[in-house]
């Protein structure tokens, strides 16, 4: 009887983070990506528990690119056995070298700070994830390929890459399984980059595919089409409606790429007089180094040399230690920061907004993707007040969005790629989005495709792959690691942070200590009827 192979998505499912899909052909395991949960605390609170599968039994990891939502657990997988080959491009190779040590240190650093309050609390303590250590072990596991060039995974499945225009290094995977009575073939879209990137030239691929796992992140959105002078355009009108002789604009935004983009036509517009030239801060170690990394690779790139340019400029600052980060806050006079995380969740943009959130001299300026459950689209939603490194903090700051920096295609043009793929035979899987973005790009491609073969797995469910079309299997992990239905939402932890501003909020209006009294007493009746 021959062989079936099958699929199991244990990330980015449902949810746009944790990206991790396992292939299995006979004793043969392949992951494509082991990326980290971001978003709620019940999404993160995976980071913490054991891999559905046996790290010692994977043969081969294949990463699509550097990003710590497809890349950050390998750390972890290597911590718990893996050591086999991590093949990826020369330039994930690169960015992965900084991006995983960065990783671990905030992971180190932030489980260091929650024990110092864990046993202040009386709490148990923690242990992070992963460790310097353990990441400086995966690197040593990377093998390069390049683009275009076929390797051998691992017995029966063989692969190459295709420029997927998201990020320097990424790639779409081309997997080929030798099964029979004729070989699978299977495409992973990774992450698309749209049309129109700064630095990246457009995603390809070839067509004619059995299966095509793609990602959905902006499937329900349709942006206007911009081209470069148009972005720089929106960008300087951010600019000048920020600018404010006692303020800053400050921009969380993922180190690696974004930054980078931010940065060259921040120094276009200001070498062209489009906007007041004023101080340009980096504030993050990791987006230094990358930058680096970015000049290495610069004539790789679509408009390598702008960039070149523009991390040379005079009135640009990096900071590199702590002293120089805290020192940001003594800057007098507009200046613009740029900080990771793009989503607000860790390093030092927390810093920095704590320190400007509360001031109406401040914006600022959302440039990415905000998971749900994250600080960013707390912001994002018009949160009055959020809670930062345990203080509440009021928000009066302006809270502006642009979607124009987008790594990720929207859903015309996610479409456009997959119609490209044609014929695609057995079906398509659409991973990486939430719900909206997951039916939109359904929605989209049942114009031309069948609806049966469009496929919405969830978290840990698995498939066997006919060239006829996907079979859902009883094998997933039972029980479910989460609630399926639970993964790209807000979760109770938001839901009672809500809830205690709320009631702050109440109490700070009520008239006297009687009224507030009035408050708490309506609240203990409310919980005591519910138990």
């Amino acid at each position: 009887m021959p062989i079936e192979p099958t699929i199991r998505f244990h990330g980015a499912a449902g949810t746009v983070t944790g990206s991790c899909q396992l292939v299995e052909f006979g004793t043969t395991k392949v992951l494509v990506d082991c990326g980290l949960f971001q978003g709620s605390k019940t999404e993160k609170e995976l980071n913490y528990r054991p891999f559905p599968f046996d790290p010692k039994k994977i043969d081969a990891v294949i990463l699509t690119h550097a990003h710590i939502d497809h890349s950050g657990l390998l750390p972890k997988l290597v911590r718990l056995g893996y050591d086999g080959p991590i093949f990826a491009t020369p330039a994930t190779t690169d960015l992965c070298s900084v991006m995983l040590a960065d990783s671990a240190h905030i992971q180190e650093s932030e489980v260091d700070q929650l024990n110092r309050r864990n046993l202040r609390r009386g709490r148990h303590t923690v242990t992070p994830i992963y460790t310097a250590r353990d990441a400086a072990v995966a690197v040593t596991l990377f093998r390069q390929v390049r683009l275009g060039s076929w390797e051998k995974a691992a017995e029966g499945i063989r692969f190459r890459f295709w420029n997927a225009g998201h990020l320097l290094g990424s790639a779409s995977v081309e997997m080929e399984i030798d099964a029979a009575p004729s070989p699978l073939r299977l495409l992973f879209s990774g992450d698309i980059g749209p049309h129109h990137k700064l630095l990246q030239f457009d995603a390809t691929a070839p067509s004619g595919w059995d299966y095509v796992i793609c990602e959905s992140t902006y499937g329900n959105v349709e942006r206007e089409e911009t081209d470069d002078a148009e972005r720089r355009h929106i960008l300087r009108l951010e600019v000048l409606a920020a600018t404010h002789p006692n303020g800053a604009l400050i921009i969380p935004s993922f180190a690696v790429e974004r930054t980078q983009e931010l940065l060259t036509d921040l120094v276009y517009l200001m070498e062209t007089g489009a906007v007041p030239k004023c101080p340009i801060i980096i504030d993050s170690p990791l987006a230094t180094r990358a930058s680096e990394i970015f000049q290495r690779h610069a004539r790789t790139l679509e408009s390598g040399d702008v960039l070149l340019r523009a991390i040379e400029a005079r009135n640009v600052r990096f900071t590199e230690t702590a002293e120089q980060s805290k020192a940001v806050d003594l800057v007098r006079g507009f200046h613009i920061v740029i900080a990771a995380s793009g989503m607000c969740e860790a390093g030092r943009i927390r810093h920095r907004l704590k320190n400007w959130l509360w001031r109406d001299e401040a914006t600022v300026l959302l440039v990415g993707y905000q998971a749900n459950g994250t600080l960013g689209r707390l912001l994002e939603d018009g949160a009055s007040v959020v809670r930062i490194q345990g203080d509440d903090i009021r928000v009066r700051a302006r809270i502006r969005k642009l979607d124009i920096y987008s790594g990720h295609a929207d859903g015309g043009e996610l479409a456009e790629w997959v119609r490209a793929r044609q014929p695609i035979g057995a079906g398509v899987f659409l991973v990486h989005g939430e719900e909206k973005a997951l039916e939109g790009l359904r929605e989209r491609l049942s114009t031309f495709l069948p609806e049966d073969r469009l496929i919405r797995p969830r978290l840990d469910s698995a498939f066997r792959l006919h060239l006829q079309g996907a079979v859902e299997i009883s094998e997933a992990v039972a029980p479910p690691r989460i609630d399926p239905l639970r993964a790209g939402r807000t979760d109770w932890h938001n839901d009672f942070q809500k809830l205690v501003l709320d009631l702050q909020d109440e109490l700070a209006k009520a008239a006297d200590d009687k009224a507030r009294g009035v408050v708490i007493r309506r609240l203990r009746r409310a919980v005591q009827e519910e138990a």
